[in-house]
């Protein structure tokens, strides 16, 4: 299947060519057909897989084939609402590049900075907006915004739109929509609380889903490491500093934690930036930039901001926190091992986290390598027993070796490599 073979019109085609697009995407081969013909849709799949494509592409042949506006400013036709300002910067750039040869306007709004700007470039009339909820409705109750023309709607990462509580936000620039629209919500995960959402505004949308474990698991080397909280950061640092690699990405669960990890390398002299949502957007974009230029090359963020982070050839994914929803433990390793690269992927687990690993190896269908001659092993503390007696969730009966125990060979660069407390995990290839 071709991107021609889907309908797309030659602008677009020529756009997509000159990216080195060849073939769709799974997404966007299931998702294109069903929105060129103008149906609502629900659609589920995690970072790395071409999500924003499935979307962007359809959208931009759709106002660029019916009656675009010459005359006067240009009005808003397409709405896309995501929850972050690195993810609309991200979808922002997406829809220039492939609708550059379209003559199309897009514009990205988002909080944390001055509106002027913003307001500036809406005041010469855009196509398509781009927008966080909060901004978004602020300049829609300053009359900087209307939404009576818009004829397309996409809810991007709409899980972490209603965990990062903007559940209320989305049912009032819903309500300022015309009745007449198409509307699509796309998401990495699919809880039941999005699902009725859905429903109640989609109306009887058609559904797509990309399966996680098709797209990323089978080509991210995993592991995990069973290691105490208090050693968490000691096999941190010793793994940074026994291995040599350039791009780090390190997930924490809250953002409090995320600032400890920091100060806690500094003190390891290993430097490290932190991204979430207490950092102003300069900071956070700051962050960002270092850490793609490889100026900083330790990042630790949170789920929410990691959220619109697109790094290239991310060498290393590092779970500090086990995530609480197995979808969440896809979406982070999705971060590495994108297209048709490969990626490392380890996990550290405390006694308290064995039952969210359980659901994790459910999840993916695979039980994770573990690592068990890190210089921390003795450190990790057992599982409390359940009140009913059961052994743990994930991890075995208390004091026994969890199934499927082995030394992993992590393969990083084209270089195998069974990881030893005395060698690094990770070895790049020689240039």
């Amino acid at each position: 299947m071709t991107f021609r073979e889907l309908g797309i019109i030659e602008p677009i085609l020529k756009a997509l060519e000159e990216e080195g697009y060849s073939q769709p995407t799974a997404i966007q081969e299931q998702s294109i057909p069903i929105l060129l013909k103008g149906k609502d849709l629900l659609g589920c799949a995690q970072t790395g897989t071409g999500k924003t494509a499935a979307f962007a592409i359809p959208i931009i042949q759709h106002l660029y084939t019916n009656h675009m506006s010459t005359k006067g400013a240009r009005k808003i036709r397409a709405l896309i609402v995501t929850p972050t300002r690195e993810l609309a910067i991200q979808i922002g750039e997406s829809f220039r590049v492939y609708g550059k040869h379209t003559g199309l306007r897009n514009a990205v709004i988002f909080g944390g900075v001055k509106q002027g700007p913003q307001t500036n470039i809406l005041h010469g009339g855009v196509d398509i907006l781009v927008a966080t909820p909060g901004r978004l409705l602020d300049l829609m109750n300053q009359g900087f915004i209307s939404l009576k023309n818009v004829e397309q709607i996409v809810l991007d990462e709409a899980d972490h739109m209603l965990d990062m509580g903007f559940v209320h936000d989305i049912k009032k620039i819903i309500a300022k929509l015309p009745t007449q629209r198409q509307s699509l919500f796309f998401s990495a995960t699919m809880p039941p609380e999005i699902v009725t959402l859905s429903g109640k505004i989609l109306g009887n949308p058609e559904r797509v889903s990309v399966k996680p474990q098709q797209a990323t698991a089978d080509r991210v080397e995993q592991s995990v490491y069973f290691v105490g909280k208090n050693g968490k950061i000691k096999l941190l640092i010793h793994l940074l500093k026994t291995n040599p690699v350039n791009s780090v990405l390190v997930f924490s669960r809250t953002k409090h934690g995320s600032d400890k990890i920091v100060k806690l390398l500094a003190k390891a002299d290993i430097v490290s930036e932190a991204i979430h949502g207490n950092k102003s957007q300069a900071a956070r974009q700051k962050a960002l930039d270092n850490f793609k230029r490889g100026t900083t090359k330790v990042l630790i963020a949170t789920d929410i901001a990691a959220r619109g982070i697109d790094v290239d050839n991310l060498e290393l994914v590092v779970n500090f926190d086990l995530p609480n929803i197995p979808e969440t433990y896809v979406h982070r390793i999705g971060r590495t091992g994108r297209a048709s690269a490969s990626g490392v992927a380890i996990s550290f687990c405390d006694a308290d986290e064995r039952a969210y690993l359980k659901d994790i190896q459910k999840l993916i269908s695979q039980t994770l390598p573990v690592v068990d001659n890190h210089p921390f092993v003795d450190e990790a503390d057992e599982p409390e027993p359940s009140k009913k007696g059961k052994s743990n969730r994930g991890g075995g009966a208390s004091g026994s070796k969890p199934k499927g125990r082995t030394n992993p060979r992590i393969v990083v660069g084209g270089n195998n490599l069974k990881p030893r407390a005395d060698r690094p995990l990770v070895r790049r290839k020689s240039s």
